[in-house]
C-alpha cells in the first residue's frame, strides 16, 4: 500500500506502507474518499507536526467501507459504509499521529460506533460523506455565531470551510454576505444564495452597510449585521468588524492567525460586541450526518475537483490555488 507523508518543509511523498495489524478494539476501513484540507497544506508548510524530524501522515476527512472488525468492537460490521471522526480517535488521525487517511486501508484504533466511526446514511455517496468533517467545522462556527432565521451574517472567506458556513447559514434562513478575493469562490457562494463582496475591488464596510442596512449609534454609522465570521485570516478583518459592529454584534474567529493582530478596543466600548473563536466540531458530526440526505446535492456542489489517489500530490497543488473549492481524492481500486 501507499501512505501520504510529510518529510520536510514543503516536501511530501507517497511512501510504501505496511498497515499494522488490527487489535481486538480496532477496525480497518477500506478508504473510498478523502478530502484535502487547508490544515494539510499548513502542516506541509511547517514540515510536519510539530515540525520537521519524522514523517507525518496526512488525511483526516475520510469515508470508506469497513473491511475488518475487532472482536471487542460492538455495532460495526464488515461491508458497512462509514465516516471517520478523526478528533475522536486516540491517534488523532491525520494530525500528528501514526495514521493518516490518505491510504488504501486505514487502521482506526479503539473504534467506537457513533463516536469515532459513524454510519453513512443510505444513498449518500462516499465523496459527499467525506465532506462531513469540514462541514462539521463550518457548522460549529455558525453555531458559535448564534444565528437563526432572519439574522444577518457576514462570512469572510469562501474556501471550503467558508462555503460550508455559507451553506449552513443559508439553510438556517439567514441573510448572508460572503466575502472573498477569488471570483470563482464568490460565484459558488452566490449559487448557494449569498450576496457577495470582493474586498479587492469594493469598500468592505460601505458595501456591508449597503447590503445589510445601517444606523447611527454613539455618533458612528453601524452595520445592521448581527454576526460576523472570519474564515479568511486577513489582519484587516478584525478592525473592519469592530469599527462597524452594532450593539451586541458577535464576531467569531475560525481562521488561524500565526502573528498578533491589532484590536481597536476603543471602538468596542460603545458596541459591547462579543469576540470569540471556534475550532473543530465538539458536537456537530451527528448534526451534519442527519442533514446529508436533505442537502446532499448542495454538499456535492462544494466539491470542485475529483482526483484518484495516485494523483494526491497534484491534488495538493490544486487545493492551494484560491480558485478551487474542495479537492476530493478517491480510491477506486
Amino acid at each position: 500500500m501507499k501512505l501520504l507523508n510529510i518529510h520536510d518543509v514543503n516536501s511530501v511523498a507517497l511512501d510504501e506502507y505496511e498497515r499494522p495489524e488490527a487489535g481486538p478494539r480496532d477496525v480497518v476501513v477500506k478508504m473510498k474518499a478523502c478530502g484535502i484540507c487547508g490544515s494539510d497544506l499548513s502542516y506541509i508548510k511547517n514540515g510536519g507536526i510539530p515540525g520537521p524530524g519524522k514523517p507525518t501522515p496526512l488525511g483526516h476527512e475520510g469515508s470508506g467501507e469497513i473491511m475488518e472488525v475487532g472482536s471487542e468492537v460492538d455495532g460495526l460490521s464488515v461491508g458497512q459504509p462509514v465516516i471517520v471522526n478523526p478528533m475522536n480517535t486516540p491517534s488523532f488521525i491525520g494530525s500528528g499521529g501514526p495514521e493518516g487517511a490518505f491510504t488504501e486501508e486505514l487502521l482506526v484504533r479503539d473504534a467506537r460506533l457513533n463516536d469515532s466511526i459513524l454510519p453513512i446514511p443510505a444513498d449518500i455517496p462516499f465523496d459527499v460523506a467525506a465532506m462531513c468533517e469540514p462541514l462539521a467545522v463550518a457548522l460549529h462556527g455558525v453555531n458559535r455565531a448564534e444565528v437563526g432565521k432572519g439574522d444577518k451574517i457576514a462570512i469572510f472567506g469562501c474556501g471550503p470551510i467558508g462555503l460550508g458556513m455559507v451553506m449552513w447559514a443559508i439553510d438556517r434562513g439567514c441573510d448572508v454576505i460572503a466575502l472573498d478575493l477569488a471570483e470563482s469562490r464568490l460565484e459558488r457562494a452566490r449559487q448557494l444564495g449569498a450576496k457577495t463582496i470582493n474586498p479587492g475591488s469594493e469598500d468592505v464596510q460601505a458595501r456591508i452597510k449597503e447590503l445589510h442596512g445601517s444606523h447611527t449609534y454613539f455618533n458612528r454609522e453601524r452595520a445592521d449585521t448581527d454576526a460576523y465570521i472570519d474564515a479568511a485570516g486577513a489582519p484587516s478583518i478584525l478592525a473592519d468588524v469592530v469599527t462597524m459592529a452594532k450593539k451586541h454584534a458577535r464576531h467569531v474567529i475560525t481562521a488561524a492567525y500565526l502573528k498578533p493582530i491589532d484590536l481597536p478596543a476603543g471602538a468596542m466600548l460603545t458596541s459591547e460586541m462579543t469576540i470569540t473563536t471556534a475550532v473543530g466540531y465538539p458536537d456537530e458530526f451527528p448534526q451534519v450526518i442527519a442533514a446529508m440526505p436533505r442537502l446532499k446535492d448542495t454538499i456535492a456542489s462544494l466539491i470542485s475537483h475529483h482526483l484518484p489517489f495516485e494523483e494526491v500530490i497534484e491534488g495538493l497543488e490544486i487545493a492551494a490555488d484560491p480558485q478551487s473549492a474542495k479537492v476530493m481524492i478517491e480510491f477506486n481500486a
